[in-house]
């Protein structure tokens, strides 16, 4: 392989050696691993990496802030199932990407950040360099994996190992340490060359054993009232037609955790989304495809699951998820392409429908459900409630459900879940297992990015806070980004009052914020929409036009509800006032 730049050093008369750097092994090992995509924040030690990098021809995207190109870079790796590279300076801007590393460790998506740092012998001795820091034992605990690379011929082998660590099993965030010194560092061409891995099989299938696909089938074919549950993991393993066959062919009625709704469309008969609540207290048998029994699932305990007793069947590559909250009768370990194919092939040409009680009463809960809220969708009301405003957005994302969907916030993330419904894999994109607010701008950019699909980002007016800078970054870029904030003044609501003195309450923001006016400093397009008829006529335009936009969406403030449907973890104080 050609190395992408070289110098001539005359090492006797009539001798020359050909050299390579650092900077450019890094290069060299990123092209050679088929990473054409960084996204990050320049400055020391990393500025002319990023140069040079760009000048190789990897796009090289620039951020406001480490954090937002952090969550970018980690969903860049949900939707290719290649490591997404977040490249940061040392310290600061290594604590700011970290966040966003725990956050892809937590959400297994494969990611590696890689950051310049201080150099060894000063930051071991506690001397004082620039931005001294040992940043490799603040990552390991946050991510997967964490190596550093001191010398220039371990480079290549830095780089297959972090590609490796963040694919392979479980996916998750890599941290890779490279010191200042080390993109200084000559060697020869040839050697640094030689020195170069390209990884094979980095994330190799690892097929289910026989005898727990059999338990597994056995399990599903003796339920009464089965119920199969589908989570992002599915959605990360794009096994997406042998994971509708084996749910069509099982005839049980299904459930889609946010990132894995899309699979199957969620107005497909076999959808129970609408009558959640009655299938997961109902339900005697559920199989876990790529979804974990975490708080988002309450456990698989308590009032929401039920008196009823309940078989589980887990499907997950990672052993250890097995029995972390609620004993699993049928745990099938295997990464979900292959277990699922399994699954198929072992339920053979007559698989029993699931006992017609069953599902007529899903179905006739969930019509009943959705009938009851088609009334709420239909409103026109000015200001808008959030039923008002998603019910647009509901019919905008079914005529048009190739474009990625990004959503956060409170009520704007809860509700949103719930009232727009998803036709395609890997199209919706939120807030994951951490519930972290601050993802939409990230997510938005690399959505654009790696896809080249057009994006909409429905946003609270406090999530939208935490990166709303990036609207710079969405304009320099022109990316097909429509950005739609939900302004009802405040967190939750913009109502509250502080009734001990002249502050205002710790919920609320400036009323009547014109956040469209932002994106207008920066050469995009902004619109302050008051109605659904505006904010349907808006989206639908920037949608089609493909330029950056951002709808302020005018919220009556008095809409919404504490931490939308999970207050109940927010704890409240019993002391009263006397």
């Amino acid at each position: 392989m050609p190395m992408l730049n070289t110098a001539t050093k005359t090492e006797a008369p009539g001798t020359e050696q050909e050299l390579t750097d650092g900077f450019h092994l890094v290069i060299d090992a990123l092209k050679l691993n088929g990473i054409d995509t960084v996204y990050g924040v320049p400055g020391i030690p990393i500025t002319d990496l990023g140069r040079m990098a760009q000048a190789a021809g990897i796009r090289v995207l620039s951020f406001r802030h480490e954090q937002n190109a952090g969550y970018a870079a980690a969903i860049a790796g949900f939707l290719t199932k290649k490591p997404g590279v977040c490249l940061t300076v040392s310290a600061p801007g290594f604590l700011n990407g970290l966040t966003a590393l725990a956050h892809a460790t937590t959400n297994c998506f494969p990611m590696i950040l890689v950051s310049g740092s201080s150099e060894r012998e000063i930051v071991d001795l506690q001397q004082g360099d620039y931005e001294e820091m040992d940043q490799l034992a603040i990552a390991k605990p946050l991510c997967k994996a964490a190596f550093r690379v001191l010398h220039a011929q371990d480079i290549g082998i830095g780089f297959a190992r972090a590609i490796r660590a963040a694919v392979s099993g479980r996916p998750g965030g890599v941290y890779l340490d490279l010191p200042a010194k080390l993109f200084s560092q000559v060697m020869n061409a040839e050697a640094g060359q030689r020195s170069l891995v390209k990884v094979i099989d980095a994330a190799p299938a690892q097929i289910p054993a026989p005898s727990a696909v059999k338990r597994a089938l056995d399990v599903l074919k003796g339920a009464k009232r089965p119920l199969i549950i589908l989570g992002k993991g599915a959605a990360y393993a794009q096994a997406d037609d042998a994971i509708r066959s084996f749910v069509e062919k099982s005839g049980a009625p299904f459930l889609q955790m946010s990132m894995a709704k899309g699979l199957l469309p969620d107005t497909h008969p076999q959808s129970a989304g609408a009558a959640r609540s009655t299938v997961l207290k109902d339900a005697d048998v559920v199989m876990l495809i790529g979804a974990r029994l975490n708080w988002l699932l309450s456990h698989g305990k308590g009032k929401t699951w039920g008196d009823a007793p309940k078989k589980f069947i887990q499907v997950d590559i990672e052993p250890k998820e097995m029995d972390s909250n609620v004993e699993i009768a049928a745990p099938l370990v295997g990464d979900i392409g292959s277990c699922v194919t399994a699954l198929l092939e072992g339920m053979g040409g007559n698989w029993p429908a699931p006992p017609a009680d069953w599902t007529t009463k899903v179905n006739a809960k969930r019509d009943e459900n959705v009938a009851k809220m088609a009334p709420k969708l239909m409103s026109n009301a000015s200001p808008m409630d959030y039923h008002g405003a998603l019910g647009v957005l509901r019919t905008i994302i079914k005529e048009r459900p190739d474009a990625i969907f990004v959503n956060e916030g409170a009520n704007t993330l809860d509700l949103a879940r719930g009232v727009i419904d998803m036709y395609q894999p890997r199209k919706r994109l939120d807030v994951g297992t951490w519930g972290v607010m601050g993802i939409g701008m990230g997510y938005a950019i690399a959505a654009a990015v790696e896809t080249g699909k057009p994006v909409l980002a429905v946003e609270g007016d406090s999530a939208f806070g935490f990166s709303g800078m990036e609207i710079e970054t969405i304009c320099r870029y022109d990316l097909p980004v429509c950005v739609v904030v939900f302004n009802n003044d405040g967190i939750y609501r913009g109502t509250d009052t502080n009734s001990a003195g002249a502050d205002p309450a710790t919920t609320v923001f400036v009323k009547g914020a014109r956040y469209d006016k932002m994106i207008e400093a920066f050469g995009g397009v902004g619109v302050n929409a008051t109605s659904p008829d505006e904010l349907k006529r808006a989206v639908n335009a920037a949608m089609d036009s493909g330029k950056p936009t951002l709808i302020n969406a005018v919220i009556d403030p008095a809409a919404g509800s504490e931490s939308g449907r999970i207050g109940n973890l927010n704890p409240q104080s019993v002391l009263k006032k006397k």
